[in-house]
């Protein structure tokens, strides 16, 4: 096992978050235990005490850096897309898709271990969650106000589009053959027939 001093300086905390996602991903968070992601990262119980208090906390780190990640993705892309709803659609639906492709694991283990979360961390997640929901309600409630969207039912249209976006981290094979463009194109094709955009 490599010892602490010859981690390299900052490296600590990265090897023991890159160790916590890979054994959270494999094994799931019951499954891994502290000891096990000290070993992978390389590093003595001691060292990643002093970067971490225990497993749920660095679960809670990585659920909560994915979080806000995604939530600023989007936000990014509806700052650039204009006022238009259907741009703004296109918008997160590719902000959502880049995301998800480019951080499969993390997606992963947010969705998945969200219900290992203690109840405090979970609760103060659960804003961020909700803030990334928000963007998603605002704009389909925007556009069926402008006339642009013609769903019937806005909160089960946008339910539907952000699962189909959001599942695309389980499914997605980088050399399966299928682009990141291409797929942005389908899956705005299909937001735009959920919320009915004319």
């Amino acid at each position: 096992m490599t010892s602490p001093a010859a981690v390299p300086r900052g490296g600590g905390r990265e090897a023991i978050t890159r160790a916590a996602r890979e054994s959270f991903a494999e094994r799931g968070y019951h499954g891994t235990s502290i000891r096990d992601i000290a070993a992978r990262a390389g590093l003595s119980l001691s060292a990643l005490y002093h970067w971490h208090a225990g497993k749920q906390e660095l679960l809670t780190a990585l659920v909560e850096e994915s979080t806000e990640e995604y939530f600023r993705r989007c936000d990014e892309a509806l700052r650039d897309a204009g006022d238009d709803p259907a741009a703004r659609l296109g918008a997160l639906v590719r902000a959502t898709i880049e995301y998800r492709v480019s951080r499969q694991v993390e997606s992963t283990i947010a969705a998945s271990e969200w219900r290992n979360l203690d109840p405090a961390n979970r609760e103060r997640l659960d804003a961020l969650r909700a803030a990334a929901s928000k963007l998603w309600a605002d704009l389909v409630d925007e556009g069926v106000a402008r006339g642009v969207f013609h769903c019937e039912h806005p909160d089960d249209a946008r339910r539907a589009v952000v699962a189909a976006c959001n599942a695309i981290a389980q499914w997605y094979e980088p050399d399966g053959g299928l682009g990141v463009p291409e797929l942005v194109e389908r899956y705005t094709a299909i937001a735009q027939r959920i919320v009915d955009c004319r």
